[in-house]
């Protein structure tokens, strides 16, 4: 059974790599299961299904198992006027994996978040009969609401990850399960502040701040030397580490750092969540990470202007950070566009980074996210970790579909 998975960023290539190894353990389990029961395996229905994956993913992806025939990188972009100069190649990438599919004919399509892209794909594949289901579905609730009936005309299965959605969705005549956030049974980070400090060279004995400026290349030319301004406002008491994401060049990285000693490289963004004191955070997947790891911090975004001009109108709720979305409050600051400013970064981190009140309220805000981003506790996929609780339902329809076919 081939199933076509479509992920088009940082944090959705992290979850497609998370749902196909879920797909193989829930394949397995159920094949397992059903030949203890003392039926005939070989011709069950319900034996192994041989899951093939391709699509568009990364670095992840290709390890967990899929032929990635277009690169995320390539489509990691941000901004509405950004990706009209951008077009030409995202529509050549775009007919590039729809050729495939043609050669390849999936049983199934995952399409996760990236809706500009993903949208098309499950057009497509509606029109060519195949199973389309939306993981990580597309924040239609935050702007242009309209769009819900792309979801109702082109996709069979939506998979939500925020608590509030399954409502939205459901009120709109959309299939959807909230199946919890992928980041939710996030273990902690085994390795000791010891040993994390000996392996990147950090100061044991000074506080460490993690700076997030985005998975992508524009984002980062944007949010990044405001972030280091700050970092250098806050003085030498501190040591700083910047995450290097999936669709990121490290010698870009180097060379917007260059000449800043006390600026860090790594290569992943929950240990050193977990052993900062505190994070300057660019709006998205990241500022969920920071809860899931209890690190205090300040949200930051900044796009063109001329993008925030087209946009603002459009958003429809009232706050930024998701965080504060699934809260219904403010728990993070919040500062954005002509806010985001180093006088501001540093103001508020300054607040949250000493023992006290509005630390503590911080700390017990994001903890409360926490809980309401767990997988739910009852229905079909009660107690299991989202990425398996996303691939019983799955493969609940790859296994309908071969019934059906046969």
């Amino acid at each position: 059974m081939r199933i076509l998975i479509s992920a088009g960023e940082a944090s959705g290539e992290m979850y497609g790599a998370e749902l196909i190894e879920a797909l193989r353990r829930a394949d397995e389990r159920r094949s397992a299961e059903f030949c203890s029961a003392g039926q005939p395996g070989a011709a069950a229905p319900t034996r192994a299904l041989a899951l093939e994956f391709f699509g568009v993913g990364g670095e992840q992806m290709r390890a967990a198992g899929c032929e990635t025939v277009v690169d995320a990188k390539d489509l990691a972009v941000v901004g509405i006027t950004e990706i009209l100069s951008q077009l030409p190649k995202i529509y050549g990438l775009f007919r590039k994996l729809i050729f495939e599919a043609d050669k390849r004919k999936p049983d199934v399509a995952v399409v996760i978040d990236s809706p500009a892209f993903n949208w098309r794909v499950a057009r497509e594949m509606k029109k060519r009969d195949v199973p389309v289901v939306y993981y990580v579905a597309p924040q239609f609730w935050a702007w242009r609401q309209g769009r819900v009936r792309l979801l109702r005309d082109y996709v069979d299965k939506v998979l939500v990850i925020f608590p509030f959605e399954q409502k939205f969705y459901h009120e709109r005549g959309v299939d959807a399960t909230f199946v919890g956030h992928p980041l939710a049974e996030l273990p902690d980070p085994p390795i000791d502040r010891g040993d994390y400090a000996l392996q990147h060279r950090l100061d044991w004995a000074k506080q460490w701040i993690t700076l997030m400026p985005g998975s992508r290349v524009k984002e980062v030319r944007i949010n990044l030397p405001t972030i280091l301004e700050s970092a250098g406002a806050l003085g030498t008491g501190y040591e700083f580490l910047l995450p290097i994401a999936p669709t990121l060049d490290m010698d870009l990285l180097r060379a917007l750092v260059a000449g800043l000693p006390a600026i860090h490289l790594v290569h992943e963004a929950l240990p050193a969540l977990w052993h900062s004191r505190a994070g300057i955070i660019a709006s998205g997947t990241a500022t969920v990470e920071a809860a899931m790891m209890s690190t205090p911090f300040v949200m930051v975004y900044r796009v063109t202007p001329l993008t925030y001009l087209l946009g603002r109108s459009r958003i429809k709720v009232p706050h930024f950070a998701m965080v504060n979305l699934i809260a219904g409050e403010e728990i993070v600051p919040e500062l954005v566009q002509r806010d985001f400013t180093t006088e501001n970064v540093v103001g508020r981190l300054n607040e949250i980074l000493p023992d006290g009140p509005p630390r503590e309220r911080m700390l017990n805000g994001l903890a409360r996210v926490k809980a309401r981003l767990r997988a739910p506790r009852n229905g079909d996929t009660a107690g299991l970790h989202p990425a398996d609780g996303a691939a019983e339902i799955i493969l609940s329809l790859l296994r309908l579909r071969r019934r059906t076919n046969r």
